[in-house]
């Protein structure tokens, strides 16, 4: 930076300036901070895009702070023509300085394009630059505001700059430049005779023009070092609070994600209760309704039998449902409702009902139906989960239910429930009967697709395939833990290397 050859003096006081003045968290207004925008703009950048990716932009500036630059941009031009006008009354700089035009129009020129100095950085440092090397080499008696300038125009290439290659050619530009400007300028004084005199008297422990080289040196170094560092620090500081909000964006969707993936789980589980409860009794009603109607004319007595065993199915299809639905309405009432929680009683009773131990009843009631079929209960009975018991009772339900739709008249069916050292196991099998029942009803494939998933959820393998002497088995096993229980672990359920078409 040029010398005063006049005076032997700087003619700028090349120091360090705060970079407070272009933090927008001092520019924008009270209350206002880079996070705050960060977060008001990450609903449209962040949401599309990741930090961490190559290629990665700062949002653009928001209409608050670009209307802050424009009156920082003002109030530095206003600060210059008063530290300018100053400086002309004092008479320290200049003997002959500018015009006073000349002045306005080269102080202007620092100062006013920091209004858009956010939009296009690279191209405000370059002409603030150039204004600021003939502001000083026209003499114009102002030094502090053009520093505090210069300053905030290479801070904000740094700090804005979406181009990163740009943005650091164009600051090693503006600083080598200057450094070269500086280095002439020592030359030229250190070589003009007048101020050589004026020195050369002097004696220390180094030479006047050693020292105030080493000074020049020392402060410009540390005044675009400070620039520079403060413009990175400012990029990186919005690329991590970029990050922080992307990776909240992230954690919103996920959760959101979970509670849809929570409320079709839900649903699938409400689905398959359903299906199991309605498939088994309306089957059931159907099977003695048609008995009925068949020995209506000729056995009265047994006909009646059968309409109340339609009596006793439509009872306990109405008792089911009711659980199942006070369940689907128990979650959405609050805790501490009277009615509330009568219904859930209600509901957790009739689904508490069906477990392992109403086996024997179910097979009594297939029996009763007209359904060959003989129940055995092998090895020592352990304690499980509630909800293993009732998927393994709607397992064997759901089975039962498709050997009276899908099995030939005379089939026999075998339900039996295996206790083994680490597995429960329950096989419904039957011998498909002398031929494919001639009122089968059409498969819909939801019955297995149920099945395999009851036994997924406790982390089972599950097996649906035909026999080769004629009929069909399903197969579920349950792993138990080592104090007894069921465990569940949500995994895919293995099939059998033979599994064949669905039944129901």
């Amino acid at each position: 930076m040029p010398l005063d050859r006049t005076r032997g003096q700087q003619t700028e006081d090349a120091r360090p300036v705060d970079p407070r003045p272009d933090d927008p968290r001092h520019l924008g207004p009270p209350g206002a901070s880079d996070r705050g925008e960060v977060v008001r703009r990450d609903v449209v950048p962040l949401a599309v895009t990741d930090p961490d990716e190559p290629g990665w932009v700062r949002p653009t500036p928001s209409a608050d702070e670009l209307r802050w630059d424009m009156l920082g941009a003002a109030a530095l031009f206003l600060g210059g023509l008063l530290s300018m006008a100053l400086a002309h009354l004092s008479g320290l700089l200049y003997e002959d300085p500018a015009a006073g035009w000349v002045s306005v129009l080269l102080l202007a020129a620092v100062t006013v394009p920091l209004a858009v100095r956010r939009r296009w950085p690279s191209v405000v440092l370059l002409v603030v630059a150039v204004a600021f090397v003939v502001l000083q080499v026209l003499r114009v008696p102002e030094t502090l505001v053009s520093n505090i300038a210069l300053f905030c125009a290479m801070y904000t290439v740094g700090a804005w700059e979406t181009d990163r290659r740009r943005a650091t050619v164009v600051r090693g530009i503006v600083v080598v430049g200057m450094l070269a400007w500086l280095f002439v300028a020592l030359f030229r004084a250190s070589t003009d005779p007048e101020l050589m005199a004026e020195w050369g008297d002097q004696v220390g422990a180094l030479s006047p023009i050693v020292a105030y080289t080493l000074l020049q040196l020392l402060t410009n170094v540390l005044y675009f070092a400070g620039a520079w560092f403060f413009g990175e620090h400012a990029w990186r500081s919005a690329r991590e609070r970029a990050r922080t909000a992307w990776r909240t964006h992230l954690l919103v969707l996920e959760r959101r994600r979970a509670e849809e993936q929570a409320v079709s789980l839900e649903r699938l589980r409400l689905a398959r209760e359903l299906h199991d409860a309605v498939a088994h009794h309306v089957s059931l009603m159907g099977v003695q309704a048609a008995a009925a109607r068949t020995v209506l004319a000729s056995d009265p007595q047994r006909a009646a039998d059968a309409l109340g065993h339609v009596e006793d199915s439509a009872r306990e299809a109405v008792h089911e449902l009711h659980g199942i639905l006070g369940m689907l309405r128990d979650s959405g009432e609050p805790a501490g409702d009277p009615g509330g929680r009568d219904g859930g009683t209600a509901s957790g009773e009739a689904l508490a009902s069906l477990d392992l131990d109403a086996l024997p009843h179910l097979v009594e009631r297939a029996r009763a139906a007209g359904v060959q079929v003989t129940y055995d209960e092998i090895g020592e009975r352990q304690r499980l989960r509630p909800l293993a018991s009732l998927n393994l009772y709607r397992i064997a339900q759901e089975a039962l239910t498709n050997t009276r739709k899908h099995a030939g008249p005379g089939a026999r069916t075998d339900v039996r429930l295996r206790w083994l050292a680490e597995v429960v196991e329950l096989e419904v099998s039957d011998d498909g009967g002398t031929s494919r029942s001639r009122g089968a009803i059409p498969s819909t494939g939801l019955g297995i697709v149920g099945m395999r998933e009851r036994v997924a959820a406790d982390g089972g393998t599950f097996e649906a395939l035909r026999r080769r002497s004629g009929g069909f088995v399903v197969r579920a096993r349950l792993p138990l833990g080592s104090d007894g229980r069921a465990v569940g672990t949500g995994g895919p359920v293995p099939t059998g290397p033979r599994q064949t078409e669905e039944q129901g």
